[in-house]
């Protein structure tokens, strides 16, 4: 195409007014052409403008207009030559994105967001920025916009099939082995219970009701306690329903903290926080990464209860602390819970994620097995370090999405010998 158009500018003067016409209808229908395969690619794509000519939007297809939340018509602002690219896009992580690598010139970077539909569910967006080149110029920039969703969805359901297989045959197992001898010790229970009562309206020769029947009560109301126990155990062990996103988890603990905060000040119970700058997304459920939360901050509160409390059921005044401490490194984002309870005794810090463990005299020993399932099902890790009498941390890590991969071999020096030629 290019060298056709070259070949016709050097004839134009020789090309009568009907031949040029043709030509003009002929270009026309080319450009109408390419417009719509433009326009029917899946991938997103929007053409940027310069700095020297503030990133305004130039083009953009259908595919981008449906992924990125634009908060005006983006057709419009192309129109009138409206604002730079991150003003009109409602999303502000989006926005922040493309503003900090445009205005610092930074090509060939990608990032993924999560973004919400009008039907409310989640979908996955890969957003990639490369030089647009013209006439062996920079002149402004590509941004590609894939969706991922299918792709992080199966990597979540892979994850969870691997973590949670094993375990859930196992249950099962359990389960089965467990409920059928259960079964028959109730109806055989049931059996002696009824032969009593109908000897002792016969001939009345049984001992006193209370030696037998209370007793017998007591075994079914255990089995009953037993069957419960299998119950909430495969409730334990069935795979979590997460709605994963990328979220930041800074902002989800800050906000939770705000809410706990005034209750354990009222408690005498000081709350640290030092928390990462430009702290990344994350995947995670928010609700999900909330309970996990939760589950620290109960157990802080109920362990510096147990080492300060004194006999009048109140702490003295600041002496019980919880630290909560976030980091980014080899790329984990990493998250520290502090606090200087009782601590825990080697052989309780070993248990403490196993299912129905607990030192709570109400305690049904099941928290610390969710939390250990919900950081799994986020692909993190957690751990426990206590030294009873002093208190206990738990460290959880979570890994970072790839961010700012490099695309192409592409940098300055390379984009400087690209102008000169």
């Amino acid at each position: 195409m290019q060298e056709f158009s070259k070949r016709i500018v050097q004839k134009l003067s020789k090309l009568s007014d009907l031949q040029i016409k043709e030509l003009v209808s002929s270009i026309s229908d080319e450009c109408s052409m390419l417009d719509s395969i433009f326009q029917s690619i899946s991938t997103g794509i929007m053409i940027v403008s310069s700095s020297e000519m503030n990133f305004r939007l130039l083009r953009i297809n259908k595919s981008a207009e449906r992924f990125i939340p634009f908060s005006v018509n983006p057709e419009e602002e192309i129109k009138n030559d409206g604002d730079s690219i991150w003003k009109i896009i409602s999303d502000n992580e989006i926005s922040k994105f493309l503003k900090e690598n445009l205005e610092n010139n930074k090509t060939n970077v990608s990032s993924e967001f999560s973004v919400s539909t009008s039907s409310g569910s989640v979908r996955f967006i890969d957003i990639s920025i490369t030089p647009f080149a013209h006439k062996q110029k920079i002149v402004g920039s590509i941004i590609r916009i894939e969706d991922v969703t299918e792709k992080r969805n199966q990597e979540i359901l892979l994850h969870r099939a691997k973590a949670m297989a094993g375990l859930t045959n196992i249950a099962a197992n359990v389960a089965h082995e467990i409920k059928n001898p259960l079964g028959a010790i109730s109806i055989h229970i049931q059996l002696i219970q009824k032969a009593i009562k109908k000897k002792r309206e016969s001939d009345g020769m049984l001992p006193d009701s209370k030696f037998v029947e209370n007793y017998l009560d007591i075994v079914n109301s255990e089995i009953d306690r037993l069957n419960k126990i299998v119950v909430d155990f495969l409730m334990a062990v069935r795979p979590i329903s997460a709605q994963l996103e990328l979220v930041n988890p800074n902002i989800l603990l800050s906000e939770f903290i705000e809410f706990i905060k005034p209750e354990f000040i009222e408690k005498n119970i000081d709350v640290e926080t030092n928390f990462c700058k430009n702290c990344p997304r994350i995947l995670l459920d928010p609700k999900l990464f909330r309970d996990i939360v939760v589950n620290f901050a109960q157990n802080s509160l109920s362990a510096i209860e147990s080492r300060f409390e004194s006999n009048d059921g109140k702490l003295p005044k600041r002496v019980g602390f919880i630290k909560i401490k976030t980091e980014c490194k080899n790329d984990k984002y990493i998250i520290k819970f502090y606090d200087n309870g009782v601590g825990m005794d080697n052989e309780t810090s070993a248990r403490v994620f196993e299912p129905y463990f607990t030192t709570k005299a109400n305690g049904t020993g099941l928290g610390m097995a969710m939390v250990y399932k919900i950081v799994k099902e986020f692909f993190g890790d957690i751990s426990v370090s206590s030294v009873l009498g002093e208190g206990t941390e738990f460290i959880v890590n979570f890994p970072i999405p790839q961010m700012d991969r490099r695309l192409l071999s592409f940098d300055k020096k390379c984009a400087g010998n690209l102008e000169k030629k």
